[in-house]
C-alpha cells in the first residue's frame, strides 16, 4: 500500500486561510504560501495541514504526499489544481498549458484523499 514519505517539508506563513492535504503556491513574501487555484498557478507543494490566515503551516515540497481530490482521478494521471487546490486531473487543450503539482500514485474520486509524487512542472496538451 501507498503511503506518505516526506523528503522536504517547510513551515512557512499561510497567507490565507488553508486547507489541509492541498495544492500551494508562494505567496506575497519569501516566507509565505497560499492555495494554488487555477492550471495556471505555479505549484510549490502541498499543504500538511489546515491552517488560519497568518499561522504557521507545513507544506511538503518534495516526496509523496496526501491530497485532496478534486474530480475523477486515475493513477499516473498530472495533477494540477482546481479552484479550491485540489488535485484534479491536468487535461489541457491542444497548445494550451497546464501547471502540475505532480503524478497521481492512485486511483479516486472527488473527496478523497490520495498521493502525489510531487514533481512541479508544466504540460501542454
Amino acid at each position: 500500500m501507498i503511503g506518505q514519505t516526506t523528503i522536504l517539508e517547510k513551515s512557512v506563513k499561510a497567507g490565507s486561510a488553508v486547507t489541509g492535504f492541498t495544492f500551494a503556491k508562494f505567496g506575497s513574501d519569501d516566507d509565505t504560501m497560499v492555495p494554488a487555484a487555477a492550471v495556471s498557478d505555479e505549484i510549490d507543494g502541498v499543504f500538511q495541514h489546515d491552517a488560519e490566515s497568518g499561522a504557521e503551516v507545513r507544506v511538503m515540497l518534495v516526496g509523496v504526499s496526501r491530497i485532496k481530490y478534486g474530480g475523477n482521478v486515475t493513477r499516473g494521471n498530472f495533477l494540477t489544481s482546481d479552484a479550491s487546490g485540489q488535485g484534479v486531473a491536468a487535461a489541457p487543450a491542444a497548445g494550451v498549458n497546464n501547471n502540475v503539482g505532480g503524478k497521481a500514485m492512485v486511483s479516486g474520486v472527488s473527496g478523497d484523499i490520495g498521493f502525489v509524487h510531487l514533481v512541479p512542472g508544466r504540460i501542454q496538451g
